[in-house]
């Protein structure tokens, strides 16, 4: 019987595994997602920087443009103001000629900010520019990783899981049927359960003294009185019992 113990302690542990394996596989795709979304906030808050400095950019190639539209009615100005036939035109002339010279004036005294804030958005970049350099390169290294270890994880689950049948076929039918039911039952998968310090680790119930005994014996297969399921002392090695043995 103890040997039969012993599969179904081998039988459990795969199954643990099995359960594990399979969750990292199930949770795959979301926990790339976490991986994308994490390099992804660390872009933006880049591109964030980037595009301030293209808008900036912009707004000055706008301003710039206005100005030299600006000066160009104001040599047209200035020529009405030299050909002015009449004090009516030389006055037109001389309130055009000063309102296009405020609005040069205020137009440059903006170019000169976006000048000063492109400036300040270019030092950053240039600060964060190894950051921008190794960003992508960490981004396919943290994927490549993984993508390694979901690989693993996969080959590992298909290893295991022939282990599973060949140990599950060696148990004697009614064994795997009281198996199963439990494994079936309980919501971790967990049918066959270590003693530890004297309750079952399944349900932590505390065990009779003389339960204790008898999950200890081995002889038979012993179920917890309150979950059911198959109880176990894992064996001593050897060794440690000869270490144990010569302390005493």
């Amino acid at each position: 019987m103890r040997a039969e113990l012993e599969k179904l302690i081998e039988l459990q542990k795969t199954d643990t595994n099995i359960r594990r394996l399979k969750q990292l596989i199930d949770t795959a795709d979301k926990r790339r997602a976490e991986i994308e979304q994490e390099f992804e906030q660390h872009a933006s808050s880049i591109r964030e920087v980037q595009n301030r400095r293209e808008g900036l950019v912009s707004d000055r190639t706008d301003i710039e443009n206005k100005i030299a539209e600006n000066k160009t009615y104001l040599e047209r100005a200035d020529r009405n103001l030299k050909h002015a036939q009449n004090q009516k035109e030389y006055e037109t002339a001389m309130r055009e000629t000063d309102a296009l010279q405020k609005q040069i004036s205020a137009l440059e005294t903006q170019d000169i900010e976006r000048m000063g804030e492109i400036e300040t958005v270019e030092k950053e970049l240039e600060e964060r520019a190894e950051e921008i350099n190794s960003l992508e390169g960490k981004r396919q290294q943290s994927l490549k990783e993984f993508d390694d270890s979901l690989a693993k994880s996969r080959a590992e689950l298909e290893t295991i899981s022939k282990r599973r049948e060949e140990v599950f076929a060696t148990l004697p039918e009614r064994l795997a049927s009281v198996y199963n039911r439990l494994a079936q039952r309980s919501r971790d998968g967990i049918a066959v359960a270590e003693v530890i310090n004297g309750a079952c680790s399944a349900c932590f119930m505390s065990l009779r003294p003389q339960m204790q005994l008898e999950v200890k014996k081995g002889v038979d297969i012993i179920t917890c009185e309150s979950c059911s399921r198959i109880l176990y002392v894992p064996m001593k090695e050897p060794q440690a019992e000869a270490t144990a043995g010569t302390q005493g």
